[in-house]
């Protein structure tokens, strides 16, 4: 596996994701059952996957489940995707991040973002604003810590004056640091602080923009261009060989169901997006399904928005179709833990490995 020192170099082939495939472990809304969850990750730390991926909204708390991760695994790397940047100082994620990559060898990631208005004012009761002044804030912090400095900053939202140090040598300065970015402003201030971005359900087709977007402002920054990893979240479905017509449009439902959740009920950012990329009539009609219910909303998400964010079929064609969503240039895919048992969970992984393993 690929260290994650390169995994910013610029790929020297169509398959160079192929080594940095992550898997996202659990749906923050609707989180599963957490024993199973760990088995299922550690078929994928056996199997060579590269990373496991954690959310946070209401549901279970983010880092005590990355720490349960990290003991359970042995090699395979744990993010936070994403810690939001209000419920927690940056100190203290510092501190979090640091020691549980510290407990893991070095094998913590961490995801930064700022959720949004509903979650952030409605559940930790924190105002949600300048979420993009926040997050530079939060970055330049947590960095200062992580490098051992004395903690002198001022800020707009952090003035910090008395020196604290952290009473602990951190395993790694450069713990990498990505960011839940899609607005365009956000996008180009991950391009000049982040180390790699996390976008969720943005247009396969829109990738090459947002590369050259992330590269304008790396090198604006004085870094050079690709220094930001693209690792999408991908809703994906693997079906077994074979599949029934009845199987796929099953998966497919399954795939649009959370798409369909987080146009309508996860804030305005999602809708925007899709909206702004040229899917406006496709996330109004789902918007209308939304006032008659849930399933219309699923039923209403068109069959090209949803091949546009996520990848349904067979592991050979997950794969195929992932080749094309590198050349478009996502560097770091993560895909949807497959459900099921975990015999079949294993199957299903074990297949994308092959499958991944060909030429």
């Amino acid at each position: 596996m690929r260290a994650m020192s390169d995994t910013h170099s610029s790929p020297t082939s169509r398959r160079a994701y192929r080594s940095r495939i992550g898997i996202v472990a659990d749906s923050p809304n609707f989180p599963g059952a957490w024993n199973e969850i760990v088995e299922k990750v550690r078929l994928a730390d056996e199997l060579g996957f590269d990373s496991v991926w954690l959310g946070e909204s209401w549901g279970y708390e983010l880092f005590t489940s990355m720490g349960d991760l990290l003991r359970a695994t042995k090699r395979i790397k744990v993010g936070a995707g994403i810690a939001n940047i209000y419920s927690r100082t940056p100190a203290l994620i510092a501190s979090t991040i640091a020691t549980l990559d510290e407990r893991s060898g070095g094998r913590a990631l961490l995801g930064l973002g700022p959720s949004g208005a509903n979650v952030i004012e409605h559940w930790h009761g924190v105002k949600f604003e300048k979420p993009l002044k926040r997050t530079h804030e939060y970055v330049d912090i947590i960095r200062m810590i992580l490098r051992g400095e004395k903690l002198a900053y001022t800020g707009e939202f952090f003035q910090l004056e008395r020196g604290f140090k952290l009473r602990f040598t951190p395993l790694r300065a450069d713990i990498p640091i990505y960011i839940a970015a899609m607005g365009p402003k956000n996008i180009s201030q991950t391009g000049e602080i982040g180390d790699g971005i996390l976008p969720v359900y943005w247009p396969v087709e829109k990738f090459g923009e947002m590369r050259a977007q992330l590269d304008e402002s790396s090198q604006q920054a004085g870094r050079p261009a690709h220094s930001v990893a693209i690792a999408p979240y991908i809703t994906t479905a693997l079906l077994p060989e074979g599949a029934s017509e009845q199987q796929i449009l099953s998966a497919r439902r399954a795939a649009a169901s959370p798409l369909a959740y987080y146009i309508g009920k996860m804030g305005v950012y999602y809708a925007q997006m899709l909206s702004r990329h040229g899917y406006t009539e496709d996330v109004q009609a789902v918007l209308a399904g939304w006032e008659k219910g849930m399933k219309t909303a699923i039923e209403a998400v068109s069959p090209r928005m949803l091949d546009a964010v996520s990848i349904v079929g067979t592991p050979r064609e997950v794969v195929a179709r992932l080749d094309q969503w590198a050349d478009l240039g996502v560097d770091e895919p993560l895909l949807t833990m497959p459900g099921g048992s975990l015999d079949e969970t294993a199957t299903l992984l074990g297949m994308l490995r092959d499958a991944l393993s060909e030429e």
